[in-house]
């Protein structure tokens, strides 16, 4: 290094490998694959307790005592926690609204609801414990639907309820009402000539992530708290939990650990506060695991919906309206319905220009389980509804259904329902034209050369069931489209400190943000922005944790595009102070220092004709540079509370599907045979990381079509089904091939074009799925996910 003389000779710059547009491979990977990972649940402090939540068994009643005596008389139990135990007059939090007690205090609202906390020096000591607390529990009448949260004289689920949503709502028990009007729907309808109305009902899917709920914390001797938490948001748990403890934000230190997968379920949190009392409490560190059952309570679910869609056209195939109306079930608590309720009114219509639209989107309070975000966030479930009404629509007009959408597509400048511009790319009538273009895979792929049937490859697969007889293919296509980013005047921002200094005579990056890595590959992403802009090879991603400004959530398909892009945006502050400082060290020996554009390329400073000038190694010298960014996409406003008119969405990404199923008519069983996909994605990043991020969430958008269902006994509103035993998700036996074909049109607004791409997958593939079994059967099918019964005659029967 010779920071005060000359640069040493430098050969021809090359470009840094590693960037932005390669499939550079995860760094946990392999550590992900052969178990050696460690997950939340695998952290252990030599000194620690175990946690355990009580939880209601009942979902609406009066708690009239709560006994812990017996509790507290286990051997090895170290406290014992309810309602009256903790420490400050918050005792209630939420993503929106501070509606969901910590425990629960005077009433209990769903089945699952925790209720008291026990800390003991073995797990099973805590359970054995938490099953000997008496609860006494006076039964109250169930809220499960619109009809009885809305009746007149209803129990109300929340007593005198302030937050700002609800001064625009008519009842107490609706969480939110976002209602969107454009344009004359009632005249459309009187000019339109072919009307088609439906009913849709789509059920709650869990989100099923495999690593369950788990944390642990651990209590510092300045009487604050080290929480190690697997979540989606760092800075909004913290936000939510020190009011509750009574500390403020900088006493509680909380790190990321090893996420098993999130999908949305982390929003909310589970057991981050409860761990803390007990750490608390006991003066010691508390760890905290689910199992499977007690997951299925402590998250939210993706919200049930019914939906009524009224579709009119012209006879040459051109929508003139589109009508529907609705209803999230929502829940004991609010979480983010709100939100959920304006992307699935804005988001009602699909990818299509309709200039006359009547949409009323609501959220009910009920005792059914508390639902939130999950992959797609409201815009799936009214993306199933569309599409099936753009199916019908076609049938009634004589038209091809994939034609039929094409006419009618968006395009770059279209007004969405809300009144915004499409001022990007809006691919809609190409990504249909690529799903159908794509051959179809051959027929009959169970038969065997030697002529037996591979029972894999048939509907009901290792069940044997049948070997051909009564099965028949069907092809479905749909199209969706989701908004990227939180929306609606939210100030979305991100924050990203970034380091750059050398070592050993190498130049080293640190790129230090709160991002949570849930599997969505941001660790990779990071990794790449920073080579890109800063022309070097060894990048270090420090993990995440609130020493440093907030990330934002991991959901919204947003984090590639915020923090991706405060990353970006630090880097090329951490540039340009590199080439200050180069041109202060060495810009007398070179007159390119002065007068050529510089760029940062294979560690060394280079002109744009690729002469190296000096290595980043030289100029750095001994003496660090850092700096910190937060950085925001452009704003978005609040939708109209009575027209819904505003530009909420930051950004809209598309994505189309071509389902090939076949079904065994005779036994209702489906085996889906291929998914193709293709998604405008702006820019890859990562091409390998985002075509794994649209297989899977085609998977899941396959999942709710034919299996996913959260099942909520009508008469208690207690769940039925809480274990993977009887909830069921797809298996690599049920998963088929998903081809993917990646359109890359860039969104001028973006960091390097790009578009989020985890979500969009989600909505298409559901319908795709659901119109190929009409197709192969000839059946309506209104609702998901289908059953064997409803292809069959059964249902109702």
């Amino acid at each position: 290094m010779n920071p005060t003389g000359a640069p040493g000779d430098l050969t021809q710059a090359t470009h840094t490998r590693g960037g932005i547009g390669e499939s550079t491979l995860r760094p946990d990977g392999r550590l992900k694959v052969t178990g050696e990972f460690a997950y939340s649940s695998d952290m252990w402090h030599e000194d620690m307790l175990w946690g355990h939540t009580l939880r209601s068994t009942v979902a609406h009643a009066a708690i009239r005592a709560v006994d812990i005596t017996e509790a507290l008389a286990v051997p090895g139990v170290h406290a014992v926690l309810t309602w009256d135990d903790l420490p400050t007059a918050v005792k209630c939090y939420g993503l929106e609204i501070q509606d969901t007690p910590v425990l629960a205090h005077g009433k209990v609202r769903h089945h699952g609801e925790p209720v008291a906390l026990v800390a003991a020096d073995h797990p099973e000591t805590a359970r054995r414990a938490a099953a000997k607390i008496r609860v006494d529990y006076a039964e109250l009448p169930v809220i499960t639907d619109e009809a009885s949260a809305t009746a007149p004289g209803a129990v109300l689920v929340h007593e005198g309820r302030t937050d700002h949503h609800a001064a625009h709502v008519p009842h107490p028990n609706i969480v939110h009402r976002q209602p969107i009007v454009r344009g004359d729907a009632a005249a459309a309808a009187e000019r339109a000539e072919v009307i088609v109305r439906g009913e849709y009902v789509f059920g709650m899917q869990d989100q099923a992530f495999l690593g369950p709920e788990s944390g642990l914390a651990i209590p510092c001797d300045d009487g604050g708290v080290e929480l190690y938490i697997a979540t989606q948001w760092l800075h909004s748990d913290l936000a939510q939990i020190a009011p509750v403890l009574g500390l403020p934000e900088e006493k509680v230190r909380m790190t990321l650990s090893g996420v098993g997968g999130a999908f949305g379920g982390r929003e909310d949190l589970s057991m981050q506060i409860h761990a803390c009392l007990l750490a608390l409490r006991t003066g010691r560190p508390v760890k905290m695991v689910y199992n499977r059952f007690e997951s299925f309570f402590g998250h939210v679910h993706r919200h049930p919906a019914r939906l009524a869609y009224e579709h009119g056209a012209t006879r040459d195939g051109r929508l003139t309206h589109v009508r529907a109306r609705i209803v999230l079930d929502g829940g004991a608590y609010a979480s983010s319905s709100p939100a959920v309720v304006g992307n699935a009114a804005s988001l009602a219509v699909g990818p299509y220009a309709v200039d006359a639209v009547d949409i009323e989107a609501l959220a009910l309070y009920t005792n059914n389980p508390p639902c939130g975000a999950m992959r797609g966030f409201g815009a799936v479930q009214a993306c199933f509804a569309y599409e099936a009404q753009m199916d019908r629509v076609a049938a009634r007009l004589g038209l091809d259904p994939v034609e039929f959408r094409r006419r009618n597509a968006m395009e770059q400048g279209t007004l969405m329902p809300t009144g915004q511009r499409v001022d990007s790319p809006a691919p809609v009538a190409e990504l249909l034209r690529r799903v159908r273009a794509r051959p179809l895979p051959p027929e009959r792929q169970w038969e065997t050369a030697g002529g037996d049937a591979d029972i894999r490859a048939l509907p009901g697969g290792l069940s044997n069931t049948t070997h051909g007889e009564g099965v028949v293919r069907g092809v479905g296509y749909a199209v969706g489209i989701k908004n990227v980013g939180f929306s609606e005047g939210f100030d979305d921002y991100s924050t990203a400190r970034v380091r750059m200094e050398a070592v050993n005579g190498t130049p080293v990056a640190t790129v230090h943000t709160a991002m949570a890595e849930v599997g969505q590959g941001g660790v990779t992403v990071h990794a790449q922005i920073a080579r890109t802009e800063l022309g070097i090879a060894q990048v270090v991603i420090q993990p995440a944790d609130t020493r440093v400004g907030s990330a934002g959530g991991t959901s919204a398909s947003r984090q590639t595009y915020v923090t991706g892009g405060a990353v970006k945006h630090a880097c090329e502050q951490i540039r340009e102070q590199v080439l200050e400082r180069g041109r202060r060290r060495f810009g007398s020996y070179h007159p390119a220092w002065a007068t050529a554009e510089l760029l940062l390329e294979d560690g060394k400073v280079v002109t744009e004709t690729g002469e190296a000038l000096a290595s980043l190694a030289d100029v750095l010298g001994d003496e660090a540079i850092e700096t910190e960014v937060e950085w925001r996409h452009r704003p978005t406003q609040p939708l109209d509370r009575i027209t819904g008119q505003g530009d909420g969405h930051v950004q809209y990404s598309f994505a189309a599907h071509r389902a090939v199923v076949e079904v065994d008519v005779e036994l209702g069983l489906v085996k889906v045979v291929e998914l193709a996909c293709a998604q405008d994605v702006g820019k890859a990043l990562n091409p390998l990381s985002v075509a794994g991020q649209i297989q899977g969430g085609t998977t899941q958008g396959l999942g709710v079509a034919v299996m996913e269902e959260i099942l909520v006994d009508p008469v208690t509103a207690k769940v039925r089904n809480p274990s993977f035993t009887d909830y069921l998700i797809p298996t690599i036996l049920d998963t088929p091939a998903i081809p993917v074909d990646m359109l890359e049109l860039a969104d001028q607004h973006a960091p390097y074009g790009l578009r989020g791409v985890g979500e969009a997958p989600t909505l298409s593939s559901t319908p795709a799925v659901l119109a190929a079994i009409r197709d192969a059967t000839g059946l309506e099918l209104n609702r998901t996910p289908v059953r064997p019964e409803h292809l069959t005659g059964a249902a109702g029967s």
